[in-house]
């Protein structure tokens, strides 16, 4: 049976999510404050159309499954209303701005019994997942140090494009909407966080945004590992790397590219080198493409093809929703913890 959908939300990841929808299933309703949005996603298609999630609900009895792909404060409370009424979510990155509210997202689903996952397609990325078999089968030795860089651009234009960009309120900061799968990552690559110290300020969007435009941060893992994480959307003209770089005892590896998309390094005691090679040229699909600025790998094909997975109850690799939770607890614990400059 054609599992059918309502998508949330018609902006620009909105229209990745209707691409991938229609491929797996059927989209029966989208929702949006602005109907022009919308009008990009229906186009000729007998979708039916809401201006609020009550009309929607009022109106709409046999949907399956919600798509989430609202700015990134109303993705609590609209997850928990699609829960109440009994219907499974996916919903975009950042999962909440406040750990509280996805504390609330995933009783929501435990209460309604329903499915709730939040989208992480760059553990997708297959440079990334070959440092996660490297890291798991301990191919490194002991882990000595990781640096992780995120040098973006995002320039006035951009956040001038939707209201809500750059607002404390609906946005939250740097780190939930450009980096929070880099936090992300780091943490289902090196576990929680345990201490950060470090600095963040706004030195080029004075005026056009309500937090920093850059950060620099010195941390240390739950195990003692110490790391670094440095971010910002200042890089010149376009976006210039992502990467994450690990020192181990038996070698040293760079996930790099602009989208974490390359192995850019490949040093490790014991490999061969044909497979060293190989995994050195080892490439990521193409970053998605928006008006003016590329966001993160186009890797929603992988999260929609484990999404059904899921629904059937088969294996699947998707984020658990507690997953989602531990990357807005670290983002919560590195802007409580490092001083504006």
């Amino acid at each position: 049976m054609s599992i059918r959908f309502a998508l949330i939300g018609c902006g620009r990841i909105g229209q990745v999510h209707a691409r991938e929808i229609r491929r797996v299933g059927k989209l029966v309703a989208v929702c949006d404050s602005e109907s022009k949005k919308m009008d990009h996603i229906v186009g000729n298609d007998p979708i039916h159309r809401y201006i609020t999630l009550k009309e929607l609900f009022l109106a709409e009895s046999d949907i399956d499954l919600v798509v989430i792909a609202t700015p990134n404060g109303l993705h609590a409370q609209q997850s928990i209303e699609c829960l109440n009424h009994g219907k499974h979510v996916l919903c975009e990155k950042p999962m909440a701005i406040r750990s509280a509210d996805a504390e609330e997202m995933i009783k929501a689903a435990r209460r309604a019994n329903k499915h709730l996952v939040v989208v992480k397609q760059n553990r997708y990325n297959p440079p990334v997942q070959e440092l996660k078999r490297l890291l798991d089968e301990g191919k490194l030795g002991k882990i000595l140090s990781v640096q992780v860089n995120a040098f973006w651009n995002r320039n006035a234009e951009y956040y001038k494009q939707s209201p809500w960009r750059g607002t404390l309120e609906l946005d939250g900061g740097t780190l939930y909407t450009q980096f929070s799968h880099f936090v992300d990552l780091m943490i289902w690559l090196f576990g929680d966080i345990k201490e950060v110290k470090g600095s963040r300020s706004n030195v080029n969007h004075q005026g056009v945004i309500d937090f920093e435009d850059q950060g620099v941060i010195a941390l240390q893992f739950e195990s003692g590992l110490p790391g670094s994480l440095q971010y910002t959307v200042n890089a010149y003209e376009k976006n210039m790397e992502g990467s994450i770089t690990v020192f181990g005892e038996k070698g040293a590896v760079k996930v790099g590219g602009a989208y974490l998309n390359e192995m850019s390094y490949f040093n490790v005691e014991g490999v061969e080198r044909v497979e060293k090679v190989e995994r050195v040229e080892m490439r990521s699909n193409t970053p998605n493409q928006y008006d003016g600025y590329q966001g993160s790998m186009s890797n929603h094909p992988m999260v929609y093809d484990d999404l059904i997975r899921l629904l059937n109850g088969e294996s699947n690799s998707l984020a658990s929703p507690e997953d989602g939770l531990r990357t807005v607890k670290a983002i919560e614990k590195i802007y409580s913890s490092i001083h504006v400059s």
